[in-house]
């Protein structure tokens, strides 16, 4: 299966990513403009989610109109830097169940160790969206996705603000069948793993921490 990668390259997405990329934004205009920008993504994410319809009574008359089909959309998280973009999500998507995994790096093997994990009940027939702000290395991405296929969903989706080439065809080479969408391919990583030019740490400019 051919590995598909959605830029969104709509203006009002590269306008708050632009704004989110300088250094000088404040850490609560960072988080309203990861908000904003979290909930156009997510417009474009279920673009192609299925629908069924059923019938609805309006104050003129009865119609057949079109509902998304199957079970609750299940939003994932990738702790800690995942929950900026679950808020915007939630605001077009009220209704969507919401999981979490939390991952950190090994420093001596450089590989993901999961710490937590908390999912809805019966994830199967599920149409799930897995987020977090950068997939750089990809190794986090691999064993969120990983993880959440043992749950046996109906499709999975990856959504993120930044990636790039590296990431990308590590993440690919383990988990060809799900979709990235993200609003950049940035240029490449650095020697420390941070995407360039990126917008530094996420979850540090968030959160206010260092």
């Amino acid at each position: 299966m051919a590995a598909e990668v959605h830029v969104v390259a709509h203006p009002l997405v590269q306008h708050k990513l632009t704004l989110m990329r300088d250094k000088d934004t404040s850490t609560s205009k960072f988080r309203t403009l990861l908000r904003e920008i979290s909930t156009l993504l997510a417009y474009e994410v279920c673009r192609d989610f299925p629908t069924t319809m059923i019938e609805v009574e309006t104050p003129i008359g009865k119609t057949m109109a079109p509902v998304l089909d199957g079970k609750k959309l299940v939003l994932i998280s990738i702790l800690r830097a995942g929950n900026g973009l679950l808020d915007g999500m939630l605001d077009l998507i009220p209704s969507a169940r919401v999981g979490h995994i939390g991952l950190y790096r090994d420093h001596q093997t450089l590989a993901p160790v999961e710490y937590y994990f908390k999912v809805p009940d019966s994830m199967s027939e599920r149409d799930v969206i897995i987020v977090d702000p950068m997939l750089a290395t990809g190794n986090s991405a691999v064993a969120a996705v990983s993880r959440i296929k043992k749950t046996g969903p109906r499709s999975i989706k990856f959504m993120c603000l930044l990636t790039v080439p590296e990431g990308l065809q590590v993440f690919h080479a383990t988990h060809p069948d799900v979709p990235v969408y993200t609003a950049s391919i940035d240029e490449r990583l650095n020697e420390k793993s941070y995407i360039v030019p990126g917008l530094g740490d996420a979850g540090d400019r968030m959160f206010g921490t260092k």
